[in-house]
């Protein structure tokens, strides 16, 4: 008699947000799943696996828990542990994991690292340079002039950008990176970059360190006010596909950015898998990177996961063991959008711990999925614990049909403080491809 195949897998899924909440969605959905474990999960993942109580950064304890409970995936949401080598430690282990390697992280830890390799490889992008010398960044600022882009290097959570209208607004800037030490450690280097002109869009490549398949183009909204006023988020919503964003866009993004940057990455030796997620700007002379992630986007995950017909365990798998080529990216047909819902005071100071009432209303509506965030769980109670707080998401055939469900199930959500914006993928309605 032969070997009867184990098709149930066994996941371990690392991080506690919305963009591993719509994994752990989307991962639970596979018929091909075994038990699904979330380390260290928030109050809404519990309904899709278990949630263990290990952070994200907790390397060994991830690995010796992997290993205890025989996993035979793990998959990796957020960044900080990427660029901390988590991949590598788990690899020598002999453990499957989703992910690139820390020197391959390094396009997202190391803002300095990804300019120096989009240089490399011809990849489109600002005129840039790089400084570890306050004085020296200071009179490459007053050089140059505003408008300017002033970069910490380093992990700042997606708060670390600045964008400079005047010189004196820079100078500023400049000070708290790199003696106030506004992110610590991460503003011990600073880019200081040209400012591009032209809407903002995600690229996300899924990539097997060999071959990579590109995913639809979305865009999220990350300043923190309506017509995109106000300091920079990790994301106050999303819209997927981009409906002005033509194939022909998209491909040149594919030729001039994707390819190549994956190339050099495996020509240095340090071959990518997992999510390749650019940031582009649609300039007049062409789309450029603003920046390089090496993680799924959140909120864009959000979005994706509600759009992806395909198996995710398998895409997920196909990037761990290289063979991506093999397989077919299916999407379902119409749009998605994601809101999302933050504490008043995101992306500074906010309180937290207040009730949330009304979700099981806002699912109750058709084409609604609403994923948890910054939220903790316990004696029936679903709290407020973070500065983004839900991700409330809605599909619909068009775009507008989409925006129109997602803001009636946000209004049915209440808790103290609930701040969010009501213009998400309100300038898409209106643009021309």
């Amino acid at each position: 008699m032969g070997i009867v195949p184990h098709m149930a897998l066994d996941v371990l899924l690392i991080g506690s947000g919305g963009r591993e909440s719509a994994l752990a969605w989307k991962i639970a959905q596979s018929p091909r799943i075994g038990k699904l474990y979330i380390a260290p999960g928030n109050g809404g993942t519990r309904l899709f696996g278990e949630n263990v109580p290990i952070p994200a950064m907790a390397v060994e304890k991830l690995a010796h828990f992997a290993q205890q409970h025989s996993i035979d995936l793990t998959v990796v949401g957020p960044d900080d542990p990427l660029a901390g080598g988590i991949v590598d430690a788990f690899r020598s282990r002999g453990l499957r994991i989703f992910g690139p390697s820390k020197r391959a992280a390094q396009v997202e830890a190391s803002k300095a690292f990804a300019k120096n390799l989009m240089q490399e490889a011809g990849v489109p992008t600002g005129e840039f340079a790089v400084f570890a010398d306050y004085r020296a960044a200071l009179k490459y600022v007053r050089e140059k002039g505003a408008p300017i882009v002033i970069k910490a290097s380093g992990l700042a959570l997606g708060k670390g950008v600045y964008v400079c209208t005047a010189a004196t607004e820079a100078e500023e800037v400049l000070k708290r990176i790199m003696v106030d030490k506004l992110h610590g450690e991460a503003g011990n280097q600073v880019v200081i970059e040209e400012f591009l002109d032209g809407p903002e869009i995600s690229a996300h490549a899924l990539s097997d360190g060999k071959n990579f398949k590109m995913l639809p183009p979305s865009q999220d909204h990350k300043r923190v006010g309506e017509q995109d006023e106000g300091p920079n988020t990790g994301g106050m919503g999303t819209i997927a596909p981009v409906p002005w964003v033509t194939h022909e866009t998209m491909q040149l993004i594919e030729d001039s950015v994707v390819r190549p940057a994956l190339e050099s990455l495996a020509y240095r030796e340090t071959p990518f898998t997992g999510v390749l997620f650019p940031g582009i700007k649609l300039t007049t002379k062409g789309p450029k990177v603003l920046e390089f992630n090496a993680r799924w986007g959140d909120p864009e995950t959000q979005v994706y996961m509600r759009l992806m017909k395909t198996d995710v365990l398998d895409v997920l798998e196909a990037c761990a063991d290289g063979s991506i080529d093999k397989l077919s990216l299916e999407w379902n047909p119409g749009f998605a959008a994601n809101i999302v819902l933050a504490s008043e005071g995101y992306p500074d100071t906010y309180e937290k711990g207040f009730a949330i009432e009304g979700i099981e209303e806002a699912e109750k509506i058709p084409g609604v999925v609403v994923f948890h965030a910054g939220t903790t769980y316990a004696d029936g109670v679903v709290k407020t614990s973070g500065g983004r707080v839900l991700g409330v998401s809605a599909v619909g055939a068009s775009l507008k049909d989409a925006l129109k469900t997602v803001y009636k199930a946000v209004d049915l959500i209440r808790y103290q403080g609930k701040y969010f914006r009501r213009d998400i993928g309100a300038k898409s309605l209106t643009m021309k491809s």
